[in-house]
């Protein structure tokens, strides 16, 4: 592998502002990586709600797949001078170098030496939603009738491999109370503070994590009003919740939209409502799939631990778990993500691609490691 190369094209990319509200820069992300994974391949190109992705495949037509590796090339917003990418030591600092352009890059160089001559179907995925959900690119592509038996998401993970993931719900408290001046309180119904007594109640029950924990964790991204005049009582407000769950909680784990939001309006006050925007249940793979064993091996061949490794965050393997169909994060290491810090460890990427090579080659199907059955959900 040229590392240097390597790092030249991935320095190109870190620099595009592939953020959800820039449409040009996410074809132009998605137009160097098609351009970096090279010629020879069919690309099979999706958009929905704007958002453009693609399926590179060798061959003329799209198969059911043995294997594909999925990546996401947008990122969270962040200042300008995080899209210009820097090395220092054996760090390369950039907005999404280690979430995840590094780690895409990485499958499209593994994908263009190695997908031709594997003895069965691969593809590569590329998306450019990942961060505001997923759902107009590796889920769209599903509703298209892509689908696979096994799914590698190049998601960070410092060569651990993450068989399991929480499950997201995103929802708005909207209050509703009655305007009058601020002179008169007693007038007027404030609807920003019953939301503060609701969403104080939410945290009564979820209380912020100061640590590490593997539960149910609340963040609160935004509490807004209308309302623009100081000596006026607010008759509107709302607030963001950001929820992530693990399997093991009842309460959310296994509920439909309208349920949950039913459990919600249990800490809201009169005139606050909840309203569930999403609802994408946890991500759940095999750990003792051959494939699984066969990613440990290649990792420990590198000299790497490949220990498993539970994610807080979700990913777009949640797409392919309410299918039935095994998916593993498996990425470089690095830190800071979506931080102003976020940096790649370059000495992983080698071993990376090193072990992904050694997986895709050793996952033919075979007598002595047949092809395996979907697992149910």
């Amino acid at each position: 592998m040229d590392t240097e190369a390597f790092l030249t094209a991935a320095s190109e990319l870190l620099a595009v502002p592939s953020t959800a509200d820039r449409p040009a820069e996410l074809h132009r992300a998605l137009g160097l990586v098609l351009d970096f994974a090279g010629p020879g391949f069919t690309v099979e190109r999706f958009e929905s709600g704007g958002k453009p992705s693609a399926l590179v495949y060798p061959g003329a037509r799209r198969q059911d797949f043995r294997i594909i590796l999925n990546a996401h090339l947008d990122v969270v917003p962040a200042p300008p001078e995080q899209f210009r990418p820097r090395r220092e030591g054996g760090r390369l600092y950039a907005r999404g170098a280690q979430d995840m352009k590094v780690s895409a890059l990485a499958e499209a160089q593994v994908f263009r030496e190695l997908a031709a001559g594997l003895p069965y179907p691969a593809a590569l995925q590329l998306v450019t939603d990942e961060e505001v959900g997923g759902r107009d690119g590796t889920r769209y592509q599903l509703e298209q009738g892509v689908t696979a038996e096994f799914v590698v998401i190049g998601e960070q993970s410092g060569l651990r491999i993450v068989t399991d993931s929480k499950g997201m719900v995103t929802a708005d408290l909207r209050a509703a109370g009655r305007s009058a001046h601020g002179a008169y309180p007693w007038l007027g119904d404030n609807a920003l503070l019953k939301l503060h007594r609701s969403v104080a109640n939410v945290l009564a029950a979820y209380p912020v994590a100061t640590e590490e924990a593997w539960r149910t964790t609340v963040n609160v991204a935004r509490i807004e009003t209308p309302n623009l005049a100081r000596n006026q009582i607010p008759d509107l407000a709302e607030a963001w919740l950001d929820i992530r769950y693990p399997p093991e909680d009842a309460d959310l784990n296994g509920r439909t939209a309208a349920e949950i939001t039913e459990y919600l309006a249990g800490f809201c006050e009169p005139g606050v409502t909840p309203v569930v925007r999403h609802a994408d249940p946890p991500h759940h793979a095999d750990a003792g799939r051959p494939e699984v064993r066969a990613l440990q091996q290649a990792v420990r061949d590198q000299g790497y631990r490949p220990d498993f490794l539970r994610k807080h965050g979700a990913a777009d393997g949640r797409f392919y778990y309410q299918r039935g169909i095994d998916a593993i994060i498996f990425g470089i290491g690095g830190g800071g993500q979506h931080g102003p810090d976020e940096y790649a460890d370059i000495a992983t990427i080698e071993p990376y691609c090193r072990a992904l090579t050694a997986f895709l080659r050793g996952c033919g199907p075979g007598p002595e490691r047949p092809w395996p059955q979907r697992g149910g959900p």
